[in-house]
């Protein structure tokens, strides 16, 4: 089925600076920790992922900043989805930006294991989904939604955050929609960055690159032009 954006070809809002500033991401060592503290606005959420970073708060609520020493990445040139994922694909439309209030907050579901989205983090992206930074990717059936997820994205560096499914395949679809919207004619100096390798991610495709491999691919990624679809 198709692709249906929302857009205004407007670009991203630049916020005001952060007035933190991150320590080298060399520091952490083995650690996926880089730093804590500094807050959530958009000027120090955008600094964060250009270095290569991404905040996610621990069991207490405080805002940790992680880059992972096996980074996860989809690579989007020559990908090849397989046929589970091309038939996961075929069954629904996917939309662009129709729906981010409702797929942020599904990714959020507290009943869901390991979730750490809290409204605090909510009402960063959402903030950032304003001003053009941040987007969701819905994977629909008709009127209804049946997955989906939502990233920042920051020239070619598409950095997804989370994703959920109420119907089966709907996660997947909306990871094959999400490639689809990255495979353009930058797609070779493009990053999609799942954060870290799960069992699932994995059979999608993802592998993991060392840190310093995706601090390198990030600092190029950021010069690249948006997709079209996040304009």
């Amino acid at each position: 089925m198709g692709i249906r954006i929302v857009q205004d070809g407007s670009v991203p809002v630049e916020p005001a600076p952060s007035p933190w500033e991150f320590p080298p991401v060399g520091v952490a060592g083995a650690s996926d920790v880089v730093a804590g503290g500094a807050d959530l606005a958009p000027g120090t959420v955008l600094a964060a992922y250009r270095r290569g970073l991404f905040p996610m708060p621990d069991h207490r609520g405080s805002i940790l900043w992680w880059s992972p020493v096996d980074r996860g990445v989809i690579d989007v040139a020559g990908y090849e989805p397989s046929r589970s994922l091309r038939r996961a694909r075929a069954k629904f439309e996917i939309r662009v930006n129709t729906a981010f209030d409702q797929v942020i907050r599904a990714c959020a579901d507290p009943r869901r294991p390991g979730s750490w989205i809290d409204r605090e983090i909510i009402a960063s992206y959402t903030e950032l989904h304003r001003l053009g930074w941040v987007h969701s990717v819905e994977a629909w059936d008709g009127d209804e939604l049946a997955g989906g997820l939502y990233g920042v994205a920051i020239g070619g560096l598409f950095a997804g955050e989370s994703m959920f499914h109420h119907k089966t395949d709907g996660s997947k679809a909306a990871v094959a929609g999400t490639i689809e919207l990255l495979d353009d004619e930058y797609a070779a100096d493009r990053v999609f960055d799942i954060q870290w390798v799960t069992d699932h991610l994995a059979t999608l495709g993802a592998v993991s690159i060392a840190r310093e491999t995706y601090v390198r691919r990030v600092a190029r990624a950021v010069d690249v032009p948006l997709p079209k679809a996040f304009m």
